[in-house]
Parts: structure tokens; sequence; C-alpha cells
């Protein structure tokens, strides 16, 4: 008979060790990739605060309701805005397909939201094409979503004013925004934020589908709507 040869304890002990390091290296990896998140979404509500006090301090209005932009970029085909101190239009509108040059229409009542990002393009102060289709889009975020602005129009008590909201938003990744930029409730502070219902990656604020959680839960699967006031 043949003897069959164990494992030693020392051969065991190697091997438990490589498998605890690819572990490691695995949920390291997943928390890095987490943080970038993190860091982008904290980057673009930021970056978008900074670039509408810029544009206001150049041009004396807020973009998407310029009423000087058609004769400033006569050139770019812009669309002014009615120039009433607010934004028209809400932050997940739909884009309308082709040139918004012909397909865009601004007034009171919609279309400033897209034509925010239209006018912040042709002044350099957002990344972008300046002309044509894709002008008037809101840029895509990180995590799946989209991020825009509206005026208020939220559920009560929630922001007034010019807000910035980016949709999908992890629960890890909207609790550390949170983190960096707030007080860690989602229902106070300058940064609030709704939970989305599954299967919706780009609510309206008003979505009867969304809810004011008391905390964030992470490690379930939920996904926020976060706003940020400008």
């Amino acid at each position: 008979m043949r003897r069959q040869r164990g494992f030693t304890l020392v051969e065991i002990a190697i091997v438990t060790i490589i498998v605890a390091l690819l572990i490691g290296g695995v949920l390291r990896g997943q928390e890095m990739v987490a943080q970038a998140r993190t860091k982008s979404l904290v980057s673009d509500f930021v970056g978008i605060t900074a670039a509408v006090q810029a544009y206001q301090d150049r041009y004396r209005y807020l973009p998407g309701d310029d009423a000087g932009g058609a004769a400033r970029w006569g050139s770019y085909n812009a669309k002014s805005g009615t120039g009433d101190g607010t934004v028209s239009g809400l932050y997940n509108d739909p884009v309308p397909p082709g040139d918004p040059a012909t397909s865009l229409t601004v007034d009171a009542s919609g279309g400033e939201s897209l034509n925010f990002w239209w006018h912040l393009r042709i002044a350099g102060f957002v990344a972008g094409p300046q002309r044509g289709p894709g002008a008037a889009n809101q840029p895509d975020n990180v995590v799946g979503g989209i991020l825009g602005v509206q005026t208020g129009n939220g559920p009560a008590n929630f922001l007034s004013g010019l807000i910035a909201c980016t949709s999908n938003v992890l629960d890890k990744n909207a609790s550390g925004v949170e983190a960096q930029l707030d007080d860690l409730i989602p229902g106070q502070g300058q940064v609030r934020s709704l939970l989305q219902q599954t299967g919706k990656s780009s609510p309206t604020l008003t979505d009867p589908s969304n809810s004011t959680p008391a905390n964030y839960v992470e490690g379930v699967g939920n996904r926020y709507l976060v706003c940020r006031s400008i």
C-alpha cells in the first residue's frame, strides 16, 4: 500500500497567509475605489459652486438665466435666459435631441437648467462641447447618475435657492460626501439626501417614491440623490 502524504502545518500556514493577503488586497482595493468616487463627487460640488461664482463675477448673471447670453455669444448660437435671478427647469430635465440652438426652449418655466451647462461651457468654466449636440447636456457623475441644477422646488423642508444635485450615489459615497462637506445628517444642513427607490437612477426631487432617511445605512446597496446649496 502506498502512503498518502498530507499537508504539513507549515504548508497550511503559508496558504492561509497567502489567502489572507489576497482578501486584504481585494478589500483595500474596494476601499480605494470608494474613496476615489467620493472624492470625485465632492469635487463636482465644489467645482460647480466655484464655476457659478466666477460666472456671476464676470457677467453679473446666473449661468442659464443670463439675459445677455445670445448677444454675447451669437457666434455659438447661444440662447439667453430670462434674467429673473432664478434657474427654471429641473436638474434631471431630459435633453432635447440634436443641436440646442434649434431644439432647446428657454423661458421662465423651463430650459434654463440645461442652458446653465451651455453657458458655463461657452464661458470656459466647465469642460464639454460649446456648440452642437451635447452642449447643454448635464454631465455624468462617477456612479452612473447625473449632475444637474435647479432652483429649489424640492420636498417640504428641503433646500431652497439654486442647488446642485447628483444622483444614483452609493450609500458609502453619500455618507463620504456628507462627512467632507456637511454634518452626516441627510435631512439637515447644506447637503441633503433623498433615498431613491430601486430602479430609479435620476428621480425628480418630488418623486413620491423618494424618502428622507434619518441616517445613512452602508452595505445594503441603497442609492441616494444628494443635493447641495450653491
